[in-house]
């Protein structure tokens, strides 16, 4: 992602969908997280969660923060790398060979 394209507003990210490079819904930018004295965005914070993969903070009605480093790319939608994937994959159980292949 290229970080030193034109600055846009923060608040343009709030209502976007969520997607990783998969193509797997997410959930949509609820709010955002910021480093005042860097004056940088370090996480979404996101809502409207995909049940399937967020089954306990969908069903207790929290949300969950993706941290912006995994951002690959800000358009119409937001695309994260599919770390988040794997991570709800080895809570199923599943091996790393599984989660990759």
């Amino acid at each position: 992602m290229d970080r030193d394209a034109e600055p846009q507003e923060i608040t343009s990210l709030v209502g976007r969908e969520v997607y990783t490079n998969n193509g797997v819904f997410l959930g949509e930018v609820e709010d955002l997280r910021l480093n005042l004295d860097a004056e940088s965005v370090t996480g979404l914070a996101l809502h409207q969660l995909n049940r399937e993969l967020f089954a306990s903070e969908a069903a207790s009605s929290r949300g969950v923060i993706v941290p912006y480093r995994w951002v690959q790319a800000v358009g119409d939608v937001i695309i994260v790398n599919d770390l988040v994937e794997r991570i709800q994959r080895q809570k199923d159980g599943e091996s790393e060979e599984e989660v990759t292949a």
